[in-house]
């Protein structure tokens, strides 16, 4: 990769628009956005969401131009756009790119997103994608990471200390994000297991869902702490049973991620529980947050893989109920606290 190359941002959300302010410490940043009046206000004002953006920072809505420039591409827009966006970019890669999305959530293959609405509907493994997986289908990209952490895009944007997790099958990968990233005040650690980053990224925001419920129940730390760990003990049941190791679970990308974002008021997804417990619907909840909390699309295709792999995930199922079938969340908390779980922890 040259060095004098600048970096391409795909996304001008709260995140992308951290990690290119971030990646801004060690290079020139071309930020893409589908919107171009705000391509034009970022490219006049350096100003955006109302943070003061690097100098450093260019903004586009070429993604030909983006790719022709960039050889390290970071993609980071909602999940549920994500597939039609590297349909747009996949014309422009070549196998020399380098791709390092930071979307934390799922892929529904070959299923329109509103059949998530039908109750009957059955979802398998067979259907569901990381976001890695769609930009090796989608494109002639090999070499592929994604960015998982604790990684509160407010906290970022104000320069606060944090740390991230570069997840790739490739040592070139890895090293290239760090290049990128490091700084003083942004620490950039490595790992192999890029599904297991992946699903720690995106399992974590349902136990943030449920913890923002328990915030917005005016209710303490110990149980707090109580719904934390046992999130984390069904975040490696999943991983377990989708190829991922234990390891990738008890690290910075996975408990790391789940403290900061299950403690929050920056969390999307803490913020939508705390919504949902003061009385709110689903729906007008929705309706009313500028970005999308990952952490309820994800909840929907959770449930499904538990039922295809017959896991016992109480605090999913439960959020589920109270999401989308109406359970009270007093019942909810009732219903968990009287939960038979055998021992503390059986997963290591």
């Amino acid at each position: 990769m040259n060095a004098h190359n600048p970096v391409g941002v795909i996304g001008a959300g709260s995140f992308g628009t951290a990690v290119a302010n971030a990646l801004a410490h060690n290079a020139e940043v071309l930020l893409f956005s589908r919107k171009k009046e705000t391509v034009e206000e970022i490219n006049r004002t350096h100003v955006h969401l109302g943070v003061a953006l690097s100098p450093r920072i260019t903004a586009t809505n070429d993604l030909a131009e983006l790719a022709h420039h960039c050889t390290l591409i970071f993609p980071i827009v909602p999940s549920t756009s994500f597939r039609r966006m590297m349909h747009a970019l996949a014309p422009y890669l070549r196998p020399h790119h380098i791709v390092i999305h930071g979307t934390k959530g799922f892929d529904l293959k070959d299923m329109e997103e509103d059949e998530l609405n039908n109750p009957g509907i059955v979802v398998t493994r067979s259907q569901v994608r990381t976001m890695s997986e769609v930009v090796r289908e989608e494109s002639s990209v090999v070499r592929v990471g994604c960015l998982s952490g604790p990684n509160l895009a407010a906290e970022i944007m104000a320069g606060q200390p944090a740390a991230t997790v570069v997840g790739s099958r490739f040592r070139e990968v890895i090293q290239a994000g760090q290049a990128a990233l490091n700084s003083r005040q942004f620490r950039v650690f490595g790992s192999y297991d890029i599904l297991g980053a992946e699903l720690a990224g995106a399992l974590k925001n349902i136990i943030a869902l449920g913890s923002g419920v328990l915030g917005g129940l005016g209710l303490g730390r110990n149980i707090q702490g109580l719904l934390i760990a046992r999130g984390l003990a069904e975040m490696v049941y999943y991983g377990k049973s989708l190829g991922a190791s234990s390891q990738a679970f008890i690290g910075v990308a996975g408990i790391g991620d789940l403290v900061a974002t299950s403690t929050s008021i920056n969390s999307r997804n803490y913020t939508f529980g705390t919504r949902l417990a003061k009385g709110e619907t689903a729906t007008q909840i929705r309706e009313t947050m500028p970005e999308l909390a990952e952490g309820v699309r994800t909840l929907r295709i959770a449930r499904q893989l538990a039922r295809q792999y017959k896991l016992h995930v109480p605090i999913t199922s439960t959020l589920h109920a109270v999401v989308f079938e109406g359970l009270a969340v007093e019942k909810a908390l009732e219903y968990l606290m009287t939960y038979p779980y055998a021992v503390d922890v059986d997963f290591l």
